[in-house]
């Protein structure tokens, strides 16, 4: 058996295990402190994150910086002849808000927020965007051609010594991001 405590204010318990027995005492403050503490910790932060969303979950978090990488990724290599690299970037979020932020700045005030243009509203500069028919050519690389080219004898300037390869490329994603690949294109005639 255990000897008895020296100090007689402890107390020890009844029962004994393997010769050992158990003092009978108050936690003490600093370590109650800190179990209250962490409760009211876990409380806030539950309210904060899950209740309140102000915390994004995991999930989304891990998908969000693989669309940065991913963003990353084409715009170190963009290959202006690759029709299949434009759809890909027609599917990142990153790239079409970044080309959604350059034709709000440069080709509203023709094409209209909307890009319907004339289809829209008759008094419309540019063509609607959002069709299948096309004045210059409707795959990913002429519309890249038509985007940094231009078309001088319509109006419309070249944009890629402007604004450089990089946004004329999330132009173009933001433009087909209103298409699906694999979609019929009829070229017509321009007026």
């Amino acid at each position: 058996m255990t000897p008895p405590p020296e100090d007689p204010n402890i107390k020890l318990r009844e029962h004994s295990y393997d010769g050992i027995q158990e003092y009978d005492q108050r936690l003490p403050n600093w370590w109650l402190y800190t179990l209250y503490g962490a409760i009211a910790f876990w409380i806030v932060y539950w309210f904060i994150a899950i209740q309140a969303g102000s915390v994004q979950p995991d999930g989304q978090r891990v998908q969000a910086e693989m669309t940065r990488i991913a963003a990353v990724k084409m715009a170190s290599s963009i290959d202006v002849s690759n029709d299949a690299k434009f759809w890909e970037m027609s599917k990142n979020p990153l790239f079409v808000d970044a080309g959604r932020q350059t034709f709000n700045s440069l080709c509203v005030a023709c094409h209209l927020p909307s890009l319907r243009g004339k289809s829209e509203t008759p008094t419309a500069v540019g063509p609607d965007l959002t069709d299948t028919a096309w004045l210059h050519g409707g795959t990913p690389k002429e519309i890249y051609h038509t985007v940094s080219g231009g078309v001088l004898a319509k109006g419309m300037p070249a944009w890629e010594p402007v604004v450089g390869q990089k946004k004329t490329a999330e132009l173009v994603a933001y433009i087909l991001s209103h298409h699906h690949e694999g979609e019929t294109i009829t070229v017509q005639a321009s007026n």
